[in-house]
């Protein structure tokens, strides 16, 4: 069963405004426990959001956008959200209520409501109410994470329904784990041949015991260089250091997200996004048109400029490249999508350098944003899949795949 307690997390600083639940809109009480109403016939998907990570509340603007997108004539959604303790609570299904607002408030899971889980060896969902009362809200059909972040998007909500036996949409176990972890995802795509920028590792222990060495290290990759979480995203806890004085201020920034940290030498670049989606069956993954952000108000596309103040912020689909370079760029993200053994969907970011004519891959994103700001959807609306078709595709690729290994 899901746990209901929760390791802590250090979190961002963003305002939010906290969602609480009416049951009575989403559940009927019988005998003291919850259930859902009688199955409508639709594919009931189970959409699991918020989390325990620093990126809380642009899980809950990614559900906004899924909900108000999802195609209620086949799929009929059951809002869980995840509290930042880890507890999962039955929420209503409500998109605004989940949206960010035009000034950044973010919306923020609360406690309040029937407390959820799935039950192990089937496809129910378990309830126990406010009085203790264990309940079930019947079965699901698939399970929709969007969860970013560490405690979701990296693999254990994943594991989780491997081992109940419930089918999930997007990446699975391995791919989430060693894309959410920035080193590990570079040393993959190196050993499979792909382009990589210059980078050091910072892990607890070295930079404890040996923080000479470390120091050494970054300074060979020369400055500027960018100090980030391991495995965070939304550009949170990101410094760009100009200075090795400056070096071990942007560490601690960087470890108050994640005690493991990678350090990148700057690229020189024009920043390129692809969204890439897997084939049915065993055809090849599909690449849609690629974007490109242009941030011209600050110094690398940060938090702030991706979900609050978007002055500045120009997001170009497609992006303005030649035929020759627009394949290229959609060949090596489809040859990353498959080195990570990914499934569902996934966007991988690069730099291009105009001057040589190449690609180099700055992450795997194996949940993408999915908000009405994000580019991901926009891409694949330029290459003709609306947002409402992009949501079914990913349901259905999950539904098509087998469970356990394959």
């Amino acid at each position: 069963m899901t746990p209901n307690g929760g390791r802590g997390s250090k979190l961002g600083a963003q305002a939010t405004r906290v969602v609480g639940v009416n049951t009575s809109q989403q559940a009927s009480r019988e005998d003291g426990a919850y259930r859902l109403r009688p199955r409508s016939g639709k594919t009931r998907v189970a959409i699991v959001f918020g989390g325990q990570s620093g990126e809380h509340t642009i899980s809950c603007a990614t559900a906004a956008g899924v909900l108000e997108a999802i195609d209620r004539g086949i799929y009929e959604p059951v809002p869980i959200g995840i509290t930042r303790e880890g507890l999962w609570v039955l929420l209503e299904d409500d998109p605004k209520a989940l949206a960010m607002s035009i000034d950044g408030q973010g919306a923020s899971v609360s406690s309040a409501g029937t407390t959820v889980s799935l039950w192990p060896g089937t496809k129910q969902i378990a309830t126990l109410n406010e009085a203790g009362v264990m309940g079930s809200l019947g079965d699901v059909d698939v399970v929709m994470p969007l969860l970013h972040g560490p405690y979701g998007e990296d693999g254990t909500i994943q594991g989780l329904c491997e081992t109940v036996g419930v089918p999930y949409t997007g990446c699975g176990v391995l791919a989430s784990a060693a894309g959410m972890d920035k080193a590990v995802t570079k040393l993959i795509l190196q050993g499979c041949g792909l382009p990589v920028g210059p980078y050091v590792v910072v892990k607890p222990r070295i930079w404890l015991t040996r923080p000479q060495t470390l120091r050494n290290q970054i300074q060979d990759l020369g400055m500027p260089v960018f100090v980030k979480p391991c495995r965070a995203g939304s550009s949170l806890g990101i410094t760009k250091v100009e200075r090795i004085e400056d070096l071990d201020d942007a560490i601690a920034a960087a470890q108050l997200h994640d005690p493991k940290v990678i350090v990148e030498a700057a690229i020189v670049g024009r920043e390129i996004e692809c969204a890439v989606l897997q084939g049915h069956g065993y055809e090849e993954p599909r690449v849609a048109a690629p974007g490109e952000v242009r941030v011209s108000t600050q110094e690398f596309y940060d938090f702030e400029t991706k979900y609050v103040n978007h002055e500045g912020l120009t997001l170009l689909v497609p992006a303005p490249l030649s035929e020759e370079a627009t394949q290229e760029v959609q060949t090596i993200a489809a040859a990353a999508f498959e080195a990570l053994d990914c499934e569902g969907l996934t966007r991988v970011d690069f730099f291009y350098n105009e001057e040589t004519r190449s690609f180099i891959i700055n992450e795997v994103n194996t949940m993408p944003g999915l908000t009405p700001v994000s580019l991901y959807p926009k891409m694949w609306e330029h290459s003709g899949m609306t947002y409402t078709q992009l949501v079914s595709q990913v349901i259905e690729l999950a539904l098509e795949r087998p469970m356990g290994l394959r």
